[in-house]
């Protein structure tokens, strides 16, 4: 093991954060890092906005379903799908690339340039010692995401991440056993097996909960994901992406 693979191993989850901004040089060794991570053909179909504004924070945090370290925290950025730099090279180099950008496969490429960007964001952050969390719950309603961040067209905020000093000590949380995860030359094929794997990691979540919570939570994954994908959420997004006019085509 080296340093950086420690790092990434050592990832959890931190939702409380001391009362200390991060500095401007860690701000831009955070997004230096994003923009260092690999880009579909260069085609970078990303933007990263940093919100430092309390009011907006605030307004951010109600958005996400009143999380509080989205609004308490040593940085918030919020990392968007970007093909609005390649509308206005459209225009400035003359051309018309609508059939391109507003495709779903420019849509799919937007939204992994954004996700390897802010993973290497969220191990940069974690290097220097900081903590970080996702924040998928700025989805609940973009439109109003859109007004408080002002993005135009062909740009779709995805995710939050708020960065800062921890101020707990959280568990690294148990992930599936590698072997049902990683596979070679094709898909797992012999199907008790592929639910012999699951049943053993619900007993592995299942004492983490317990031993996390005192007894109070016994949840297993399978039940956990059940229960949260049986519920319809967030059932506005293809309506919004393409009022956006990306994924039209």
């Amino acid at each position: 093991m080296n340093q950086v693979v420690e790092t990434i191993l050592n990832h959890r989850s931190v939702r409380n954060f001391k009362k200390q901004a991060l500095d401007r040089e860690q701000v831009e060794g955070i997004v230096k890092s994003a923009q260092a991570a690999s880009t579909s053909s260069f085609i970078q179909a990303y933007s990263i906005i940093g919100v430092t504004d309390q009011n907006k924070k605030d307004k951010l945090a109600e958005i996400a379903g009143n999380q509080a370290y989205v609004a308490a925290n040593g940085h918030f950025f919020v990392f968007c799908a970007d093909l609005h730099r390649h509308k206005v090279i459209a225009e400035k180099e003359g051309t018309n690339l609508d059939d391109s950008i507003e495709s779903t496969e420019k849509f799919m490429v937007a939204l992994i340039d954004a996700a390897l960007a802010a993973q290497n964001a969220a191990v940069a952050a974690e290097s220097m010692g900081l903590g970080i969390c996702y924040i998928g719950g700025i989805r609940n309603d973009l439109e109003a995401v859109k007004e408080v961040l002002k993005t135009p067209d062909y740009v779709i905020p995805l995710f939050g991440m708020a960065v800062g000093y921890p101020d707990q000590e959280t568990d690294v949380k148990p992930r599936l056993p590698l072997e049902h995860v990683y596979m070679e030359n094709e898909y797992q094929q012999d199907q008790a097996l592929f639910e012999r794997q699951l049943d053993d990691y619900n007993t592995v979540t299942s004492q983490y909960y317990r031993e996390r919570t005192g007894g109070k939570r016994e949840d297993t994954w399978t039940g956990q994901m059940a229960k949260m994908l049986g519920r319809k959420s967030r059932m506005y997004m293809k309506e919004f992406v393409k009022k956006q006019n990306l994924n039209k085509k």
